[in-house]
């Protein structure tokens, strides 16, 4: 009989705890180090620390780890101004004073970018900024109840782990959703089962705030009159199948004001808006500046969500055409158009990640294109866009890892990258926004 040698399979390091010299860090602020010839990512860790970190990953070429301890600190690190920071996962850079996150942040998608595309030098733009607390107008928020120990949480899950960490306050929360936590913990004590509410989000929207309950078991009539007690000026809703929502008072419309631009836009509970208001407002700006819209423009709006671009370019534009993937924010799209009397938007709904097909928006007729696209980038779409030739693209990332490979495409296409900027919506995280323009 033949035998057959099989190495065997190296014993993994998942939930081991090592020592870690950290040399540098990457675009999302982790520290990276080595361990046998692995390189490892660990979060909370800066360049020059010696830490203690425990193994989340083992992957066959690197790890993800977490620091446990800080053996020797960096000159950067600070104590974090929120007491939960430790504990809770929302915020994963609050060991760095703002101004460090900003700039590492900014450092770290520098090298990326240039490393994926092989440019020498990146053409960046001053930073857009807002305040670092209290910005946050739309969070959700998690509940659990351990029916053994009668023990109820809200709060935010913890940092890779689906664990509650209880908290009565959030320094990044907008202050008119403050009441919140509070409230939740008030009333989900006094409902029969607890635990027939399995998280909230929380919403400002104009003037109201909105206040979204997921339960897995129908409320009575009268509990949903305490939570409506408990918090009068919010406005209530019950979610018992995702996306199917119950007002438990009279209706209201969410929406959201483009101070500069005099637009007000409507959205349904479940439509993507960005959280951070004021730098959403500046955002927008910097698209009409950077693209210098006027009135001989044909611009091509992709991932146009309800219209946050789409309806500021209109302004300015002589046609809009905007295009989206989700048939009911399309709908939204055309509808806030009409609100706000805007006769050259022309919205479409497609998968833009397919190929494109042959409609009225697809054609070789824009001199500028603005994309938004989701954190999975435009793979595909950006193949599409560069055979439409616009003189111009605009494309606004929540993602740096997969801009820069689309950034690639864009290059290889003919384009050049005139501008890119970074736009921290979410101060004391390891995101980073950008916005970057090509031209050809």
């Amino acid at each position: 009989m033949l035998n057959v040698y099989k190495a065997k399979p190296k014993a993994s390091l998942l939930g081991k705890t090592f020592t870690f010299h950290i040399d540098d860090s990457d675009y999302e602020v982790h520290g990276i180090s080595k361990h046998e010839q692995k390189i490892a990512f660990v979060s909370a860790a800066l360049p020059g620390e010696k830490v203690q970190a425990r193994v989340l990953e083992d992957k066959a070429g690197f790890l993800k780890a977490s620091t446990v301890k800080v053996l020797q600190a960096s000159a950067l690190r600070i104590t974090p101004p929120c007491r939960f920071a430790v504990q809770c996962g929302g915020c994963q850079l609050q060991h760095i004073s703002i101004n460090n996150q900003r700039e590492l942040k900014q450092q770290g998608i520098d090298k990326l970018i240039r490393h994926q595309t092989g440019l020498v030098n990146l053409p960046w733009q001053p930073m857009l900024t807002a305040a670092d607390s209290g910005y946050r107008r739309r969070a959700r928020i998690g509940i659990w109840y351990d029916k053994k120990q009668r023990r109820l949480s809200v709060g935010f899950r913890q940092s890779a782990d689906k664990q509650i960490v209880a908290v009565d306050n959030c320094m990044v929360l907008s202050p008119m959703l403050a009441p919140v936590f509070s409230v939740l913990n008030q009333v989900l004590n006094q409902l029969k089962d607890p635990a027939a509410v399995t998280h909230a989000e929380v919403l400002e929207a104009g003037s109201n705030a909105f206040v979204i309950l997921r339960h897995i078991k129908a409320l009575t009539d009268a509990e949903q009159q305490l939570f409506i007690n408990a918090w009068p000026e919010a406005v209530w809703l019950g979610e018992a199948e995702p996306g199917v929502f119950n007002y438990w008072q009279q209706p209201a419309v969410p929406q959201y004001q483009l101070i500069e631009q005099q637009l007000s836009l409507q959205f349904a509970p479940d439509d993507f808006i960005q959280v951070n208001a004021a730098l959403n407002q500046q955002m927008v700006t910097q698209a009409l500046n950077w693209l210098n819209i006027s009135v001989n423009d044909t611009v091509l709006d992709l991932y146009s969500g309800i219209g946050n671009f789409t309806l500021a370019l209109a302004q300015r534009a002589k046609t809009v055409r905007a295009v989206e993937g989700v048939a009911k924010m399309v709908q939204q799209l055309a509808t806030n158009a009409k609100l706000n009397g805007l006769s050259n938007v022309e919205a479409y709904q497609a998968d833009l990640h397919l190929a494109w097909p042959k409609a009225q928006w697809n054609r070789p007729v824009y001199n500028k294109v603005l994309l938004d696209p989701a954190r999975a980038g435009a793979q595909g779409a950006t193949e599409q866009i560069v055979k439409l030739k616009p003189a111009q693209i605009l494309y606004v990332s929540c993602n740096a890892a997969t801009f820069a490979r689309d950034a690639r495409v864009l290059l290889q296409g003919g384009y050049k990258l005139d501008k890119i900027g970074g736009v921290d919506m979410f101060a004391h995280t390891s995101h980073l926004e950008l916005m970057a323009l090509f031209s050809r």
